[in-house]
């Protein structure tokens, strides 16, 4: 191949818009080889509880305020929240309609009322959407992955 046309491949793969063949690498080298499903987290939490995971899917949605939380799903719409502290990884937040691989802890939150209204009344004002508190009648455990590393396509 002459080097002209080398040239304009390497330009056009540059500039022309949503076309990327890079990874994007967020915090910790991914170490699993073995991909969870997210159907199974979701169908049996508990036997995942404390252990890493790898999972894949869509970003359905990104903590727009600090990109501190995105939400995956596979191929069937089982959805799970990968969260990590403040700063410590950004995901980001055109990431929406991308693949995410990424590696990371099942780990669960128990909110009383009180608090499960407070957690989905502040999800509502990051994602800009309406909450209605009387939605919440009890009690409430979440299950989500504390992400350690990440890469995103």
């Amino acid at each position: 191949m002459n080097i002209h046309k080398l040239y304009t491949i390497l330009v056009i793969t540059i500039f022309i818009p949503g076309f990327s063949i890079a990874q994007e690498k967020l915090g910790k080298e991914i170490t699993l080889e073995e991909k969870t499903e997210i159907s199974d987290i979701i169908s049996n939490p508990t036997e995942y509880l404390g252990k890493k995971v790898l999972i894949e899917g869509e970003i359905l949605a990104v903590c727009q305020m600090a990109g501190c939380w995105m939400e995956v799903a596979n191929e069937e719409g089982d959805k799970i929240r990968v969260k990590v502290k403040d700063g410590e990884i950004v995901f980001p937040k055109e990431g929406v309609g991308k693949t995410a691989l990424v590696e990371g802890e099942v780990y669960k939150i128990e909110l009383d009322e009180e608090e499960a209204k407070d957690f989905f009344e502040h999800m509502a004002e990051e994602s800009d959407q309406e909450f209605d508190p009387s939605s919440i009648t009890g009690p409430l455990t979440i299950y989500q992955i504390k992400g350690m590393g990440a890469v995103i396509n």
